[in-house]
């Protein structure tokens, strides 16, 4: 092989699509157990890899020559074998470094709480160091030299600054858990994740929800691969390449899903849209009539709302997992938080504001069955749908042009990013 990542799992991975797009090169992804590490590393049979999970500290003994910064942060993530010398270095630091510096995020004299105890977790303390942070806390889920346990979190309510999580908890795909409850930090102002699939983890989206700066490990991704590529191809590569990937990623990544009243026209733009990006159209709704082979009329007429809205739920975890997805939502998809926490995991919320007297009533919709039911429905939805949405879209009457108008406001909000 020339080029390529080595670890235990790399299915979540997007290394494979970020470095042909950085150099030209052949770039495969190698999942190696324990066993097959040593047999690997011992052939030498590629020109560089980068080292993922859980073997950065195991490739490190059969390194010829550690660059600096891997020695301060005790981890290899990029490999070079420069005719069968090995030399070992550590571009996590820069991509972490380069994803703080990139929400303007000061470290000096802060009070940071890493969570995590492998090897990213000392490349985050490496980081934080040298950023000037006051004081670094590591948390692990056993007693070390070096780490307080996450029992003893409490203690950092109150004088945690930034926290940076280093462990795998969040990622794809079980992409519903969080270590901590970050309501409980009194002073938090910025919340670091090196998880990058899902785009946002639990962990991000909780952070933001309290208007915390919050951001996945995307941007870390990509601009540690721009030091190793360097490394790697012995070319300049800029960093304006890098923003540029990293807004095609998040941009082909990203889920488009569409909230809004009933009849303000999501499966019409939704469908328009599937048509003109080339993406998978996912509408929950029927989905939850082909899972359960009954509408979701007649669930609520025969079950009640609430049987309705656990079903609703349900679906909305097996697509939020997905990527690169159109999904219309129902109307009420806002009445429960857990499915605007889910959906913006991997997606972008857009609001399909279409005015009141442009709504119908319609019969397959009991909830908003008479004029009087949409009014009342309309005014207790509207301040929730402005609250969770990333983007109020004001639908016009001409539904063709909708979809088209669309897109340029949403290409516009992933190059303001």
């Amino acid at each position: 092989m020339q080029f390529g990542l080595i670890g235990k799992t790399l299915k979540h991975s997007f290394s494979a699509e970020i470095h042909p797009k950085l150099f030209d090169c052949k770039y495969d992804l190698i999942e190696l157990s324990e066993t097959e590490l040593d047999t690997f590393m011992k052939a030498k049979e590629f020109i560089g890899i980068n080292v993922t999970i859980p073997y950065k500290k195991s490739v490190m003994p059969y390194i010829d020559v550690l660059d600096d910064t891997a020695k301060m942060c005790g981890a290899v993530n990029t490999v070079v074998n420069k005719s069968g010398i090995l030399y070992g270095y550590n571009t996590d630091f820069l991509g972490l470094k380069a994803l703080i510096e990139k929400n303007n995020v000061s470290l000096k004299n802060q009070n940071v709480l890493i969570l995590g105890g492998g090897a990213t977790s000392d490349t985050a303390t490496a980081v934080s160091k040298s950023m000037d942070a006051k004081n670094v806390v590591r948390l692990s889920r056993t007693v070390s030299d070096g780490f307080d346990t996450y029992d003893n979190i409490s203690k950092y309510y109150f004088n945690t600054d930034v926290i940076i999580n280093t462990t795998p908890v969040g990622m794809f795909p079980d992409i519903y858990n969080s270590l901590i409850d970050i309501k409980k930090f009194n002073n938090l102002t910025a919340v670091f994740d090196v998880v990058y699939n899902p785009i946002r983890t639990k962990l991000v989206c909780d952070a933001k929800s309290c208007g915390i700066i919050a951001e996945g490990g995307t941007y870390m991704l990509v601009f540690q691969a721009i030091y190793a590529a360097r490394l790697f191809s012995g070319k300049e590569i800029t960093k304006e390449t890098g923003s540029r990937i990293f807004n095609e990623i998040i941009k082909n990544k990203q889920n488009i899903v569409l909230i809004g009243m009933p009849s303000c026209g999501k499966t019409t733009i939704g469908k328009e849209l599937s048509k003109l990006l080339k993406r998978p159209f996912v509408d929950i709704d029927d989905e939850i009539t082909k899972s359960n082979n009954i509408t979701p009329r007649d669930i609520i007429e025969k079950q009640g709302e609430n049987a309705f809205r656990d079903i609703e739920t349900e679906i909305i975890k097996r697509f939020s997992k997905q990527q690169n997805l159109i999904i219309s939502t129902g109307g009420g998809v806002v009445k429960r938080e857990i499915n605007i926490e889910l959906l913006k995991e991997n997606g972008i919320i857009v609001f399909l504001d279409r005015k009141l007297e442009n709504l119908e009533v319609t019969t397959d919709r009991p909830i908003t069955s008479s004029k009087d039911k949409l009014v009342k429905v309309f005014e207790e939805r509207y301040p929730l749908y402005n609250n969770y949405s990333d983007i109020r879209f004001e639908v016009s009457e001409n539904f063709e042009v909708n979809a088209t108008k669309l897109i340029k406001v949403i290409e516009n909000e992933y190059t303001c990013n």
